[in-house]
């Protein structure tokens, strides 16, 4: 799959991974939109996270990248939109299967839990793997409340 514009996001926790992650979706050509935050200080990962949801919902952005310290926050609160299907990954097996199977549009991941380079690994599958749709679309056309 090729993504030309993504999301990025985090709080306070994700800060430092979050500018790894940005400059290594820009050397490989990905435009990337940064929602914040700016720095190491302590905010509320909400503040961060509703933005960068609303962008790729409407399909400002292609897909995103959350980041806070457990991943858990910053994914529980991109889900609260509609249009999104957060998953959070921890390891690339869980990356791919969440792109595979749930067409997860929001990659959510724990800051404080992850090295780099499994991050990375965690980024270049949820770039990289196509939605299988047949069974797996029938799934999640279901998880919507409203239609």
């Amino acid at each position: 799959m090729t993504f030309k514009k993504v999301a990025i996001g985090c709080d306070h926790a994700g800060y430092e991974l979050k500018i790894i992650l940005k400059e290594y979706l820009q050397n490989k050509g990905i435009e990337v939109v940064d929602f914040g935050t700016n720095s190491p200080d302590s905010v509320d990962y909400a503040d961060y996270a509703h933005p960068l949801a609303n962008a790729v919902e409407t399909g400002e952005c292609e897909i995103g990248f959350t980041i806070c310290g457990s991943g858990n926050g910053i994914n529980i609160t991109a889900n609260k939109h509609q249009g999104i299907r957060a998953a959070l990954c921890w390891i690339p097996e869980i990356s791919m299967l969440a792109r595979a199977h749930n067409n997860a549009n929001i990659c959510s991941l724990p800051g404080r839990f992850i090295s780099v380079d499994d991050a990375k690994k965690v980024v270049d599958l949820f770039l990289e793997t196509p939605f299988e749709g047949g069974r797996h679309e029938q799934r999640i056309n279901k998880i919507p409340l409203c239609r």
